[in-house]
């Protein structure tokens, strides 16, 4: 059996001061991107020489304009078979609490948008996020610890622990 390689991808979400919205990104500016139509966080892949926390700040401060002052791990996912060619992902998931700056209002990916936390479930987005999102915003003082395959660009299981 070969080593397990997966693309190192971080995925934030911003939450306002008062903490009833979120920020996420519309991905409505390539027809050609695989998640267009969608809304969601925002993050990207890991670089070789950064942290993780490293990869959320600068792909934060890069895709929003806003300087990271507080985040939190929520999990990590394994999202074998999830890429345009089927590549393996695997996420570390952030919820980023306190920031400074003014977020742009788009960027090469598309529009930024506020959106209320409790209207998160009924945007388009990935069919999988919505099994994630609820444990990126509640109390638990735990880690989720997931694995999500995907086949033909849809999810087909998903199995989770918290520690």
């Amino acid at each position: 059996m070969s080593a397990y390689t997966p693309i190192l991808a971080t995925l934030g979400y911003i939450v306002s001061p008062d903490g009833r919205q979120v920020l996420l990104v519309h991905r409505n500016k390539r027809p050609d991107d695989l998640h267009y139509g969608k809304y969601n966080g925002l993050g990207g892949k890991l670089d070789r020489d950064e942290s993780v926390a490293d990869c959320m700040k600068r792909e934060i401060l890069e895709e929003s304009g806003i300087q990271v002052e507080q985040m939190t791990l929520r999990g990590m996912i394994n999202w074998p078979g999830f890429g345009k060619n089927e590549e393996d992902w695997f996420g570390f998931i952030f919820r980023i609490d306190r920031w400074s700056g003014t977020p742009h209002t788009g960027n090469h990916e598309g529009t930024l948008e506020w959106v209320d936390r409790e209207r998160l479930l009924d945007l388009p987005m990935w069919e999988s996020d919505k099994h994630f999102l609820p444990m990126v915003f509640d109390d638990s003082p735990t880690v989720f610890h997931g694995v999500m395959p995907y086949q033909n660009g849809h999810m087909v299981a998903w199995s989770y622990e918290r520690y």
